[in-house]
């Protein structure tokens, strides 16, 4: 029996032996990880003395102001940039309102001009053409319109004076004929109403419009004043 003990402990037979830390397990975790976070810190450190040393850390502050410095310099540029483009549009609404301001004065101005020739014209009506102090008949005009539904529509205008000073005061009648043909046929019309009251002292412009039969051609116009059945002025134009 002794010999058998003492061969196992001579030989490779003898039972393994196992050294053990007297250290329990969380103690172990705990002094791990404070070696951990101490070579963390001393290469932080380490890192942090090396950037200071190398002179990176000023390099970076001046970078750092530099590039907020271009920030703000690009911010007020396109501040002025966009002032600079509110006040072209702003410019170009100004310039479209005085535009079409001036062409609606201009407009005008052509719609008064017009009225002034017409004025003129007028005017120049009054005067007498043979010097006589009789009631007249200056500036007899006809034109054609396309109104009616079942024909043609004409406007006619006329004016009566009386070109002697201080004239009593004249009433009688203006009577329009038309004269033409219709469907080749000898044809006249004079106005449906029979005539146009008229009560002037110096002149009197008078105008309307006349419905034509459908297939009307007319001709030539003629005006008459009459007072009571005694024709004073005659006035008649061709229109071909």
């Amino acid at each position: 029996m002794r010999l058998k003990l003492l061969r196992r402990r001579l030989t490779i037979t003898s039972p393994r032996m196992a050294v053990r830390s007297a250290l329990p397990w969380p103690l172990r975790w705990m002094l791990a990880a404070v070696m951990f976070g101490l070579c963390g810190a001393i290469a932080l450190y380490a890192f942090d003395f090396g950037r200071r040393i190398a002179g990176l850390e000023a390099y970076s502050k001046e970078s750092f102001l530099r590039l907020q410095n271009e920030v703000l310099q690009l911010r007020a540029q396109k501040a002025e940039s966009d002032l600079v483009v509110n006040t072209a549009q702003s410019l170009l609404t100004a310039e479209k309102a005085a535009s079409q301001h001036l062409l609606t004065q201009i407009k005008a101005l052509e719609g008064a001009n017009q009225s002034l020739r017409d004025d003129l014209l007028f005017f120049e009506k009054l005067i007498p053409a043979n010097g006589t102090d009789a009631i007249a008949i200056r500036g007899l005009q006809a034109e054609m319109l396309g109104g009616a539904l079942d024909g043609s529509q004409m406007r006619w205008q006329v004016l009566v004076l009386q070109p002697a000073k201080n004239a009593p005061e004249f009433k009688g009648l203006l009577m329009v004929t038309f004269t033409g043909t219709l469907n080749g046929a000898p044809w006249s019309m004079a106005l449906p109403s029979g005539g146009q009251p008229l009560q002037l002292r110096q002149y009197l412009r008078v105008e309307g419009v006349a419905d034509l039969p459908a297939q009307a051609v007319v001709k030539s116009v003629s005006a008459r004043v009459l007072e009571g059945s005694q024709v004073r002025a005659v006035q008649a134009i061709q229109l071909e």
